[in-house]
């Protein structure tokens, strides 16, 4: 069988993983945009669903902050959370910067998505957080100001130019539509982190392995099926989710 032949049965398998998965997500964790009516039992099931994402996004960093190699690093590549259906990031970063002191480089893909490129962008010393005590979400964190991009993610503005080059960060925590046993990740489709995995694993700085580390929730974990992957793949050195740690 043809290599090309073997690519495209990866990329079947890969898109009818990923139906399965989202529509698992959705399931659990309905959104505003997955609701088809507009009752008050929808709404308090959209708020519940909105609650329990939050604690287990935050189960899942509780982990995270156990670990010896994350205490250890002070740069960490991080990611801004969607606004719903993906594990929330927003407690964790603000953990991150006030209370552990940690650098964040945090993505930026841009304007032109056809690229499917994506840079990781250090957040100046003085994007801190400042109190607001009336904010539904507690603190005003220092992404709050920033413009989002079509996924309603926030992304640094323009005129920071502090982009990541190999050696930069000490700790990537990754996020995925799935993962499995055998640390292989599922993203969604455009192959913006396995691109920037590569860049940073390029130029004179290959003898500090950045330690990628995948995250999700526990409904994104396939304990017995296996995620197909292509050469182009990384496999993380460690997958955590809010029940585990593999």
């Amino acid at each position: 069988m043809s290599t090309s032949t073997n690519t495209t049965d990866i990329r079947q398998q890969k898109q009818v993983l990923r139906k399965q998965i989202r529509s698992r997500i959705r399931s659990v964790y309905p959104s505003p945009s997955s609701s088809t009516t507009n009752s008050n039992n929808d709404g308090d099931e959209i708020a519940t669903a909105k609650q329990k994402l939050t604690t287990k996004s935050n189960q899942v960093f509780h982990q995270l902050f156990q670990l010896p190699q994350y205490q250890s690093a002070s740069t960490i590549g991080f990611f801004l959370s969607m606004p719903h259906g993906e594990i929330q990031t927003r407690d964790a970063i603000q953990r991150m910067v006030c209370e552990d002191g940690k650098t964040l480089y945090v993505p930026r893909v841009g304007l032109d998505f056809e690229l499917c490129d994506m840079d990781l962008v250090r957040c100046e010393s003085g994007d801190t957080t400042s109190s607001s005590s009336n904010s539904e979400e507690g603190s005003k964190l220092f992404y709050d100001s920033w413009p989002t991009n079509k996924w309603g993610i926030p992304e640094p503005p323009s005129s920071n130019t502090n982009i990541a080059t190999p050696g930069d960060i000490d700790l990537l925590i990754v996020p995925g539509l799935a993962f499995d046993r055998n640390l292989h990740r599922l993203g969604q489709g455009k192959g913006y982190y396995d691109r920037f995995m590569a860049k940073m694993t390029d130029g004179d700085k290959k003898d500090k392995k950045l330690l990628l580390v995948g995250v999700c929730l526990d409904e994104q974990f396939l304990e017995e099926e296996s995620i197909p992957i292509s050469n182009h793949d990384f496999v993380m050195d460690m997958v955590l989710t809010p029940s585990k740690k593999v």
